[in-house]
């Protein structure tokens, strides 16, 4: 009977598996995207889920591929982690490192939507200074409102004060998960939408860009 292998073993052999699903082609499409990496293999998503089943989920291993300067560790890293086994405190640990949209996306997609304190998560991220921070708390909530239902008078009314101020004063990632959050929100029910549109009216007749935008982005939504 062979020992099981080691932390440093396993992410040996996860590199392995990561070298031969490369492609600089995808690697390249992402730099000039904007998605900057210390190492990127460009290997797409099936293809990293399908490693992530080799493997159990396992939190030494999770955390190490965190802690790897590569794309798809990072990935894997977020597939990996048992949701169970992940702390509050290191939720704000991640989130506060992660440095680009596509790891955002796919931490909040792989992992944090997971979390049984979800929701006090993407509250207290959304009234965050931090950009990518700001960013996971809406798109969790997007993937909230779509997984676990409808918000109450409170929490709505915190939502869509801070929604609009982020998407008015924010960056352009920032804006993205916003639109997203809100239309999700819309969707939800009928009585979203009126409160949504009730909230954005002032801004029909606005010459600022911003409050202009998303003006159409909700009746757009709303037609």
């Amino acid at each position: 009977m062979t020992d099981s292998p080691t932390t440093k073993e396993q992410i040996q052999r996860i590199k392995v598996s990561l070298r031969l699903g490369m492609n600089g082609v995808a690697a390249t499409s992402m730099r000039e995207k904007g998605l900057r990496y210390a190492q990127n293999f460009g290997v797409e998503l099936p293809r990293l889920k399908a490693i992530a089943a080799e493997w159990q989920p396992n939190v030494d291993l999770a955390q190490a591929l965190w802690h790897e300067e590569i794309r798809e560790c990072k990935i894997l890293a977020g597939l990996l982690y048992p949701p169970d086994a992940f702390l509050p405190d290191l939720a704000e640990i991640w989130v506060g490192e992660i440095r680009n949209i596509e790891i955002a996306e796919m931490t909040c997609l792989h992992l944090f939507r997971h979390l049984s304190y979800a929701p006090a998560l993407a509250f207290r991220w959304i009234s965050d200074e931090r950009e990518y921070v700001q960013v996971c708390g809406f798109l969790l909530i997007a993937r909230l409102l779509t997984e676990r239902g409808a918000m109450n008078e409170r929490a709505s009314s915190e939502f869509l004060d801070q929604a609009v101020f982020a998407f008015l004063s924010g960056t352009y990632h920032i804006r993205r998960a916003v639109s997203t959050a809100i239309r999700r929100y819309m969707q939800y029910s009928e009585e979203n939408a009126f409160q949504v549109c009730r909230q954005v009216d002032r801004l029909a007749d606005s010459d600022v860009e911003a409050e202009q935008l998303l003006y159409q982005i909700v009746r757009e939504e709303v037609e």
